[in-house]
């Protein structure tokens, strides 16, 4: 990271940056295991690479810095992995630098996550602050990296007597921590005064894979200082894909076993455009096996396929494979098309897995390409990122005739623009960033349409009666049938709630889509002859734009919430700064030389901020934000915003 040449992040971006863009995968060998591993970024503007990652590990990795601790941007990975149930271990980097706290660094853990953390090492710094080895707690010895061979070879030492009774004091309390879990443990330790090494390595892995505690290791990355014993804890706390749950059809609800000989399936996770291989789809194994060259099923598509290649992936780099089984990851070309969250499997027992919900894009842009003639090439470009990349999207907007793009923030659609150009070789104009606002109705509406009219000579008939309703802040769009299936068939049912969908991504304050609205079909009637799902979808449009007319409606722009930390002399005119940013300082926290605020801002007010905290503090200030919610846009400004969209 250091000298912009870290194996994992291969993208010339990344390099330059100095930071992650794109999740990476590969694979290591350590004591006779193999390991599958996904580098992820840490930008909130990246968080697509972090969910579908998540999806579909058994175990993750999180690191903290020992300096900066525990970030905003950590916070919300911690919360995706909680939410896709993932067993974690922490390891405290940058320990080589003087002012790290590994134990600030634990504390901070414990109270902004909600979590229990179990500290394994401790660790030994001489009279210079600077880290000399890593006391290992259990068996009281220290493991001094060999600095030559970049901490490849290590050897262990007798813990110095400077740390004996910190390193006796925190054994205790790992010990104590590990026996509230396991009464076998306790036992031991009550009878004993110890505990032995398999039983406490087995009672902290029944503790971390079911979630309950956290165990915690530290070390250098930059220096190599640490590597062997978090590989080492990988092994013994984190689950195996034998350890997980069974995966699930989402519609029959039957499992089906982590093993090579049950039928196979596989969720593909991730999609990149190789210029070599095409189309490379990475894939997580479930079940069962497959060879290279042998035929699976897309049950998300409904389409048989080939598998044509199957390769194993260090970063950018691929080694052929004959066949990929359960826990395998790897990547793939198939006969036909595979999309990010289809399910691949065996034709003869199908199986349908849940698929990766991803976030949706909060910044837009306007594009154009140099000339009409290379609209056409524009769009094919624009249609490869989006492939890649779920929450990048591509539109036409009829109101500005433009192509508008849209993406989780500035830097994503800066990224996204320089690899149009670099790598696509493609060249556009763009315009200024712009929020992705909601729209929202504020009170409930009942609303009938009605569509009669002859198209082709035949007649089209549709008459519904729909009930609109405000749900609560992030529910989305809800979708409710109460019509009798004398009023309205059955069969038009998908239709009408499609149309339902559809009218309602353009509003009428000024074009946004809405959000948190719910939608309820009461009822309505058809003609058994002209009744088709085209007059129903025609019927739903005309009773929404009745709503629209008559209805009271809000505007919702993107709040972000997060953390700013500046030394403390730049403190006053930062936040002076936020104050004209309608930023609301949620709470203000010391450590050492600098100064943090939490902070929530409208994310419309945080465009060119970067540039601005620089100035305001010589660039020795940064900043993590993310959006959390969307809130109601103040009236004066509702109107500005209304207005300069020609409404």
């Amino acid at each position: 990271v250091h000298e912009g040449d870290t194996e994992m992040d291969w993208m010339a971006q990344e390099r330059e940056r100095g930071i992650t863009i794109t999740s990476a995968a590969t694979t290591c060998f350590w004591r006779e295991h193999r390991i599958d591993i996904i580098d992820t970024p840490g930008h909130v503007d990246f968080t697509a690479e972090v969910e579908r990652a998540l999806r579909i590990l058994d175990g993750g990795i999180v690191i903290f810095s020992g300096v900066e601790m525990v970030e905003s941007q950590s916070e919300t990975v911690w919360r995706q992995a909680d939410h896709y149930h993932i067993p974690r271990i922490a390891f405290v980097n940058k320990l080589d630098r003087v002012e790290s706290s590994y134990v600030e660094t634990l504390d901070m853990i414990e109270e902004r996550l909600g979590v229990v953390v179990v500290p394994l090492q401790l660790p030994y710094r001489d009279e210079d602050r600077r880290l000399r080895g890593m006391v290992d707690l259990l068996s009281r010895r220290m493991i001094v990296w060999d600095e030559d061979s970049k901490g490849e070879h290590y050897e262990l030492r007798p813990v110095p007597g400077a740390i004996a009774g910190d390193v006796e004091h925190y054994r205790e309390r790992m010990i104590e921590r590990v026996a509230d879990a396991d009464d076998r443990v306790m036992e031991e330790y009550l009878t004993s005064g110890d505990v032995a090494p398999a039983s406490f390595h087995a009672a902290l892995r029944h503790a971390c894979i079911d979630r309950g505690y956290v165990p915690v290791l530290g070390g250098s990355a930059f220096h190599n200082q640490g590597v062997q014993p978090l590989l080492d804890a990988v092994l013994r706390y984190l689950p195996s894909p034998l350890d997980v749950p069974p995966v699930r059809d989402v519609e029959s609800g039957e499992s089906r076993e982590a093993s090579p000989d049950e039928p196979f399936s596989a969720l593909a996770f991730k999609v990149v455009t190789d210029q070599y291989a095409g189309r490379l789809v990475f894939v997580r194994v479930y079940s069962g096996r497959v060879k290279a060259g042998g035929h699976a099923f897309n049950r998300s598509t409904g389409k048989g396929m080939r598998i044509t290649k199957i390769f194993r992936m260090h970063a950018n780099q691929r080694t052929p494979l004959t066949r990929m089984q359960a826990g395998d990851i790897a990547a793939v070309v198939g006969s036909t098309p595979i999309s990010t969250g289809d399910t691949l499997c065996d034709k003869e027992h199908p199986i349908l897995l849940e698929k990766i919900e991803f976030p949706e894009p909060v910044v837009f842009i306007a594009i154009e390409p140099r000339t009409e003639a290379e609209q056409g090439i524009l769009n094919e470009a624009l249609e490869k990122l989006a492939l890649e990349d779920p929450t990048f999207r591509v539109r036409f907007d009829e109101t500005t005739n433009q192509t508008v793009i849209a993406g989780m923030g500035e830097l994503h659609l800066e990224v996204l623009m320089r690899r149009l150009r670099e790598e696509l070789g493609v060249i556009a104009h763009v315009g200024e960033p712009q929020v992705a606002y909601h729209e929202t109705l504020s009170e409930s509406i009942t609303v009938e349409g009605t569509f009669d009219q002859q198209i082709g000579g035949r007649g089209q008939y549709a008459h519904v009666i729909v009930e609109l309703s405000p749900l609560a802040r992030g529910n989305g769009f809800s979708f409710t049938d109460k019509a009798q299936e004398t009023d309205i068939p059955r069969k038009y049912r998908s239709a009408i709630e499609s149309g339902v969908r559809e009218t309602l991504t353009n509003g009428p304050l000024a074009g946004y889509p809405l959000a948190d609205i719910g939608a309820t079909l009461i009822g309505g009637s058809n003609h058994p002859v002209d009744s088709s799902e085209v007059a129903f979808r025609a019927a739903v449009a005309v009773a929404i734009h009745k709503a629209y007319s008559v209805g009271n409606f809000d505007l919702l722009e993107p709040i972000m919430e997060g953390e700013v930390v500046t030394p403390g002399e730049y403190l006053g005119e930062v936040l002076e700064d936020l104050a004209r940013r309608r930023g609301e300082i949620r709470e203000l926290r010391s450590r050492e030389t600098v100064q943090i605020a939490y902070v929530a801002v409208p994310l419309a007010e945080t465009f060119g901020y970067a540039t601005r905290l620089r100035s305001l503090t010589q660039g020795r200030a940064m900043y993590t934000l993310r959006v959390t919610r969307y809130e109601v846009v103040p009236v004066g400004m509702r109107e500005k915003i209304i207005k300069s969209r020609g409404y």
